[in-house]
């Protein structure tokens, strides 16, 4: 896991992680079952104005803030890139945004050079309330392969540490929301599934890249043949209790 903590870097900010468990009481149940709100990558490259943008990325930020609350423990993803990338088609010779290689026996999409880091664009959209994310899970670090799940990288040859987290916590629900729905959310709820966790996509508190007309609503339904449950909203405690 890339830790956040301590990094001192200009545009890195340091979380604290908050232990929302000590303040609750003990439960009569020995095997709590508790829920986690995933924030993928909700950062300055992925909304308007960014070097990626999502379309309408930035209308989710206060809808992710207002559901926070509803959550036992809050987590977030980030976007972390060496300036050397293979996913950046800047880095490829004759090859633009969009175009597909091979990098390192994956399929690869190239993309516009974004979320370097240390740089504006990588950090997190200020309007983000981040005082209750209790750990930032940092992806994509490794410069020979692309992570659009928050759990591993594109060839699950490394994991991130965020499946340790949760289930160290005793988390049973995971909640997914952020950007892009049919990209890195849709890698991390289905990489959830396979670890065992119930999955839920907060369906409003996502947006979508949608390069190809439809795109979101395969990803939505990707997601639901695997096992997703979709959630239009979050009014109250969420929970599976």
């Amino acid at each position: 896991m890339m830790n956040t903590r301590g990094s001192g870097e200009r545009f890195q900010k340091t979380y604290k992680v908050i232990n929302i468990y000590n303040a609750k009481k003990v439960s009569d149940n020995p095997a709590p079952q508790l829920n986690a709100l995933i924030l993928v990558d909700i950062q300055n490259d992925f909304v308007p104005g960014g070097a990626l943008p999502v379309s309408e990325g930035g209308q989710i930020v206060p809808i992710v803030n207002r559901i926070q609350a509803q959550f036992d423990l809050v987590v977030a993803t980030q976007d972390w890139h060496p300036a050397n990338h293979g996913s950046f088609a800047a880095n490829h010779p004759r090859k633009k945004p969009g175009d597909v290689i091979e990098l390192n026996g994956l399929r690869q999409m190239l993309w516009p050079v974004h979320c370097v880091q240390n740089t504006a664009g990588a950090a997190f959209v200020p309007a983000l309330n981040m005082k209750q994310v209790a750990e930032v899970f940092q992806k994509g670090t490794d410069a020979r392969i692309d992570s659009y799940s928050g759990f591993f990288d594109n060839g699950h040859r490394k994991a991130t540490g965020l499946d340790d987290f949760l289930k160290a916590r005793k988390v049973t629900d995971v909640f997914i929301a952020g950007l892009a729905t049919d990209y890195c959310v849709k890698f991390t709820a289905l990489d959830a599934v396979e670890l065992g966790f119930k999955t839920h996509l907060v369906e409003e508190a996502c947006r979508g890249v949608n390069l190809k007309s439809g795109d979101v609503a395969e990803a939505v339904e990707e997601m639901q043949g695997a096992g997703v449950r979709i959630v239009k909203s979050v009014g109250r405690k969420a929970s599976n209790r």
